[in-house]
């Protein structure tokens, strides 16, 4: 695997298409490839999310899961392939559930806000969607196994928690919306 790389710029996309990994050309705006840059995305939004302080534990996760989404970029680029496996789709219901549980209810909708943390975890939150929104979209068209769509909900739904758990190191909260109409409902004297 190491010397697959030898030669970055080959030119061979040039003309608007790329290889997939079992050696066919496809366009680069077919929508497996916007799956697989949507996937990219995410990942390298999780590896600028890794330059801030954080828990070891949140750390610890966050490493695991840019491998699973380099799983899953290696998936999609060879179609019938399975490299994600339904046991990261539970490590993600295990992280939901233990850091969930450290939290308070929510009782109004909150802001991508907070600390610079917080904020960018919120940002993979979102690209995490739009890459699930794709890997719908190539669902559609072409047959996929469940685990990589199964896997960016959950993991869009972590990335909101971790928002969280990010936003109370020393001592803060959640950047609240102002509703206006919980503002009705419990006017400030």
């Amino acid at each position: 695997m190491g010397n697959r790389l030898t030669q970055i710029a080959t030119r061979t996309g040039d003309a608007g298409t790329t290889g997939l990994g079992d050696n066919t050309r496809v366009s680069k705006n077919s929508l497996r490839v916007h799956a697989m840059g949507e996937v990219d995305e995410l990942n390298s939004h999780i590896g600028v999310l890794l330059c801030e302080d954080m828990a070891p534990d949140v750390r610890t996760l966050l490493v695991e899961i840019q491998h699973q989404l380099f799983n899953l970029g290696g998936e999609l680029s060879i179609p019938g392939f399975e490299l994600l496996k339904p046991e990261a789709v539970l490590a993600l219901d295990d992280g939901l559930a233990t850091y969930n549980e450290q939290l308070p209810r929510l009782q109004e909708f909150i802001l991508p806000a907070g600390t610079r943390a917080a904020a960018q975890a919120h940002v993979c939150r979102t690209v995490a969607r739009r890459a699930e929104r794709a890997v719908v979209a190539l669902g559609n068209e072409e047959a996929l196994k469940e685990t990589p769509r199964q896997y960016l909900n959950r993991l869009s739904d972590l990335m909101f928690v971790l928002a969280r758990v990010l936003n109370r190191i020393n001592g803060g909260d959640d950047v609240y919306w102002k509703s206006e109409r919980m503002a009705q409902q419990d006017p400030q004297p």
